[in-house]
């Protein structure tokens, strides 16, 4: 690896950056989050082909199994988009892009995960709770991308 700018290092970037991919940017948790999603799915289809055949506590289990990973996955990316967010203004100026451009593919992986929430048919309020943070994602893409700032001008700087 590239050894870290020296600003970066004094400033402390460096570290928050560290700190950053190693608690807040959970790799690992993210591909066993989709491990266990394809494992759910198959244990769905055969609840729906075993149906007659299979418990109501077994098909509870495989049900709940099938919701909680999608919503688990929702929530991770929101925790994650934060705390990018809350890294930007530490974030060296040449690489800024990077981290937003990784806000947006967890953004989308949440949208995913909901979708598949969804399918699963949650409670209401469930939906409702996921869905305010799929909206606080939003609110962060609009932030990063200047159109917070959009007041329709077409000749507007996008830099104020």
């Amino acid at each position: 690896p590239t050894p870290p700018a020296k600003k970066d290092k004094e400033s402390g970037a460096h570290e928050k950056a560290q700190a950053l991919l190693s608690h807040s940017l959970p790799i690992h948790s993210f591909l066993r989050a989709a491990d266990e999603d394809v494992a759910a799915y198959s244990d769905l289809q055969r609840c729906w082909k075993e149906s007659d055949t299979m418990g109501e506590e077994e098909k509870r289990r495989i049900e709940e199994r099938a919701l909680r990973i999608p919503t688990e996955l929702v929530e991770e990316c929101h925790r994650s988009i934060v705390d990018i967010q809350e890294f930007l203004p530490h974030c060296n100026e040449n690489i800024t892009s990077d981290a937003k451009v990784g806000v947006h593919q967890l953004a989308g992986a949440a949208r995913a995960a909901f979708q598949t929430v969804l399918v699963n048919r949650p409670k209401r309020e469930e939906r409702v709770r996921l869905g305010k943070l799929l909206k606080e994602i939003g609110k962060v893409e609009e932030e990063i991308l200047g159109l917070e700032r959009d007041d329709g001008d077409e000749n507007a700087d996008s830099d104020k």
